[in-house]
């Protein structure tokens, strides 16, 4: 499971170049150019880190940092990325809610060491599948749809976890009731494996007469289908 970066920055050659060094060591890279923006992407792509530049456009960095640290998900870290080199302004900073801050310019390698640094604290609370807003916190026992919690049973959880790990993949029923129950000691019923994909359905699809994530491939199985 790769680690997701939200990348917060209105200068666009700053912003590649942060992206291009990410990617280069392994990261996911999602981005935004402005404040506002930014919220979209982070209920959209739940990144382990933000490196978050203060002089922002809609939004600034202060309002977006405080903004994130009210989310539920508070595992969340943030650097701070910005021109603003004074003592004052670092401790502010920080005092907001940052895990590190950093002053431009800055060289590459110095932000990839700060970035590893980071996670190394907080990459535990971080073990996550994020598909399309949806997010399976498998350590935790957490799912998340963008900004809401979804509470999950234990089957309804395993199911979705199996479906997360393998993208657009059909399942018929009997792999997911090994799936699901590989110690059972009588048969279990496909209407079983049905009535679980109808609860979970009714909890994160939009509308789940018409499911988008958890599709019924016919004389087949089922998918989760993912971007």
């Amino acid at each position: 499971m790769k680690q997701t970066i939200l990348v917060v920055e209105d200068d666009e050659m700053i912003r590649h170049l942060v992206r291009i060094n990410l990617e280069k060591n392994h990261y996911d890279v999602v981005e935004a150019g402005d404040g506002q923006t930014a919220k979209d992407v982070f209920l959209n792509s739940h990144p382990c880190l933000v490196i978050l530049d203060l002089m922002l456009p809609k939004l600034s960095g202060e309002a977006f940092c405080e903004w994130v640290r009210n989310q539920e998900r508070n595992e969340v870290s943030v650097i701070m990325l910005s021109a603003k080199s004074r003592v004052d302004d670092k401790i502010a900073g920080l005092k907001m809610g940052a895990d590190d801050y950093i002053t431009k310019p800055f060289e590459p390698d110095e932000l990839i060491a700060h970035v590893e640094a980071v996670l190394r604290r907080t990459g535990q609370y971080c073990q996550k599948i994020v598909h399309d807003g949806l997010c399976i916190k498998p350590r935790q026992g957490e799912v998340q749809l963008y900004d809401k919690s979804i509470p999950l049973t234990k089957h309804e959880f395993n199911l979705l976890y199996y479906f997360m790990q393998h993208p657009n993949v059909v399942h018929d029923r009997e792999q997911l009731i090994d799936q699901l129950y590989p110690y059972a000691e009588h048969q279990v019923l496909d209407r079983t494996i049905d009535a679980h994909i109808k609860k979970l359905r009714e909890k994160i699809e939009a509308d789940s007469s018409k499911p988008e994530r958890i599709q019924t491939v016919r004389g087949m199985g089922y998918k989760f289908a993912a971007s």
